[in-house]
């Protein structure tokens, strides 16, 4: 669509300011590019908690290539001051610093579990290795282990090896 065409279409429909103000909308208007025709709830609530006159005001401070930027800025502070209004974008900005401290605190919590779980791991593989390799003079073996094998009483079926074990009976974690 031409830049006249879109003059032109602009002249027929009035911008979401013009028409909340229920003034006619000319070629001219400070608020068209920035507030359209279609999207009047933004333009409401700019208006309801800066008033009409501020925000053109406030528009015409900032330097052109400034300007969109400065209308969403606007347009995101009306948003967050009616939802609240005391604290307006801070207080969804404080919220937000408050829920990334809780999580870095989660995140330190969950790093102590891990290395305390990886000490278990090693302690428990640390006894599977030394029950593997006990010595011939070791009073356990003396009493109830048969040799290498591990065997306890004289019962076959109870017989087995911990570091061999699972992999001898297909078992797979």
């Amino acid at each position: 669509m031409s830049s006249e065409a879109l003059t032109r279409t602009r002249a027929h429909q009035p911008c979401a300011a013009c028409r909340m103000l229920r003034r006619r909308c000319d070629s001219n208007c400070m608020l068209a590019p920035y507030f359209p025709g279609d999207e009047a709830e933004k333009f409401f609530g700019v208006h309801k908690v800066f008033g009409a006159s501020n925000v053109i005001r406030m528009i015409q401070m900032v330097e052109e290539s400034k300007k969109e930027d400065a209308v969403k800025a606007i347009i995101y502070e009306a948003t967050s001051r009616l939802r609240d209004p005391v604290y307006g974008s801070a207080g969804t900005i404080f919220h937000l610093q408050k829920m990334v401290e809780e999580l870095k605190i989660q995140v330190e919590s969950m790093r102590a579990q891990v290395v305390q779980l990886q000490e278990q791991k090693n302690q428990l593989l640390g006894i599977l290795m030394n029950v593997r390799h006990l010595d011939s003079t070791s009073s356990i073996h003396d009493r109830k282990f048969d040799g290498g094998d591990l065997m306890l009483d004289e019962d076959p079926l109870m017989a087995y090896d911990p570091v061999t074990f699972f992999t001898e009976n297909d078992w797979t974690f």
